[in-house]
């Protein structure tokens, strides 16, 4: 996780919302990406898929079955059914969003009864760092702006 955050603090330093993905593949890092959806222009550019296509363009492979992702916000329905479709193994997340996390706080693709795929989720894993940054972020937006960012009024950070 600490290198999921060392992406975040990149993506935040880019002025991106503090998102770090890192995917793990038998004990080792085969991807790492952060948010680049501002950079880009780009709403599909969140960590967690430039992570996923990284690690499968790696192993070359749509597979990531024996795989591990670390991201320091729980996924949205988007990464989260990406995650699914990627058959990952593990999934690791800090902060827990309860406006569009899809990993159990708003619904839970990660697990649906419906799907062909489970994953095994961690939540909270350095929760306290994750949700940090986070908090940080949006503060120091809402200073620029004078507004105050309906995301970061809904996190539980």
């Amino acid at each position: 996780m600490q290198e999921a955050i060392k992406e975040a603090i990149q993506a935040a330093e880019e002025d991106e919302v503090p998102v770090g993905a890192v995917v793990v593949y038998k004990d080792k890092i085969i991807a790492k990406a952060h948010n680049q959806v501002e950079r880009l222009k780009d709403p599909t550019a969140h960590a967690e898929m430039l992570a996923i296509t990284s690690a499968a363009n790696y192993l070359g492979t749509k597979w990531l079955n024996e795989a591990s992702l670390y991201v320091t916000i729980e996924p949205c329905s988007m990464c989260a059914g990406a995650l699914v479709l990627a058959r990952i193994k593990n999934l690791y997340f800090g902060a827990s969003d309860p406006k569009t996390g899809a990993c159990g706080s708003v619904v839970n693709i990660a697990n649906h009864k419906k799907l062909n795929h489970r994953i095994k989720v961690t939540k909270g894993v350095l929760e306290e760092d994750c949700c940090f940054l986070l908090k940080e972020f949006f503060k120091r937006k809402r200073k620029v702006s004078g507004e105050v960012a309906e995301w970061s009024k809904a996190t539980h950070c």
